[in-house]
């Protein structure tokens, strides 16, 4: 049985994912035993989703041993353990953001999914933007599911995310399980760039490897808000590590790889700026 324990949107805690992944991603038609205690955040059904499903496609059965009462208590109103014959709970206070396991062909419902979950609906806890800024940002999140689809060479695109109202932060989670930043650079360009430099060459303005097509707008977008909201993005890709926030970018290694990759993205509630962009009718700044 593996247990996880303390699973948050931290470097540790993906290692903790990825040390998962590398126990049993050789196994065929086998017995795969979970257990979840003391703390699980509900975005990163996410990215365990997506390696549990990598366990599958081998044929083997996974098992929730054991769950927190109050993690199961989440991961049932968020539809996580729907995947797993449970019954969904009802989310009574509106902190979760859904659990989709989506086709790459469902980018209009993942587009139509980010404006009715994450940026309008009940998440009006983000801060106040106009619709111009509200497009953006809804096209650069597109982005990362586009580039997902016609990029990573991944079958299925995950995505959730939760409100922490105590903590005044959403986390917004999109995961596939392709052939990840590096080897997608690499055999774009025929180099070879390590993990972390492939995540810092996708991250900067306007770099894409879409062969004629001006494009990597996404991430740089999303990048200028979250400085701005003192947010935070994280990045893992194969064995690579990157992280953003309004004092600091920084990279570091893994042991072991994730099959694919995870950007997560974190927006602060407690920010009161009006957001608009240039040429709107409130001119305050931003873009």
């Amino acid at each position: 049985m593996t247990r996880l324990s303390s699973i948050n949107n931290t470097f540790d805690s993906y290692q903790k994912l990825i040390a998962l992944y590398q126990e049993h991603k050789e196994k065929m038609f086998d017995d795969i035993s979970i257990e979840l205690s003391y703390f699980f955040s509900a975005n990163m059904c996410a990215a365990l989703g997506a390696i549990l499903d990598r366990f599958k496609s081998n044929l083997n059965d996974i098992h929730f041993v054991q769950i927190n009462p109050e993690i199961e208590r989440i991961l049932l109103k968020n539809d996580f353990l729907t995947y797993y014959g449970r019954n969904r709970a009802l989310d009574t206070h509106n902190t979760t953001i859904k659990f989709q396991k989506l086709k790459k062909t469902d980018g209009k419902f993942f587009k139509n999914y980010v404006m009715d979950e994450l940026i309008e609906g009940h998440r009006s806890d983000l801060p106040k933007m106009s619709s111009g800024v509200k497009e953006k940002i809804i096209e650069a999140i597109y982005e990362i599911f586009v580039n997902a689809q016609i990029h990573s060479e991944t079958e299925f695109i995950y995505t959730c995310g939760q409100f922490f109202p105590n903590k005044n932060k959403i986390e917004f989670t999109i995961v596939d399980t392709g052939i990840g930043f590096k080897n997608r650079i690499n055999k774009r360009f025929n180099t070879k760039v390590s993990a972390e430099k492939a995540i810092l060459w996708a991250v900067r303005d306007k770099n894409t490897t879409k062969e004629g097509i001006t494009g990597g707008l996404g991430l740089a977008i999303l990048k200028e808000f979250i400085q701005r909201n003192r947010g935070k993005m994280q990045i893992v890709s194969n064995e690579g590590y990157y992280q953003f926030d309004a004092s600091s970018e920084v990279t570091k290694a893994f042991r072991g790889e994730f099959p694919g990759t995870i950007v997560n993205l974190q927006f602060s509630t407690d920010d009161k700026s009006n957001y608009t962009l240039k040429g709107e009718v409130n001119l305050d700044d931003i873009f």
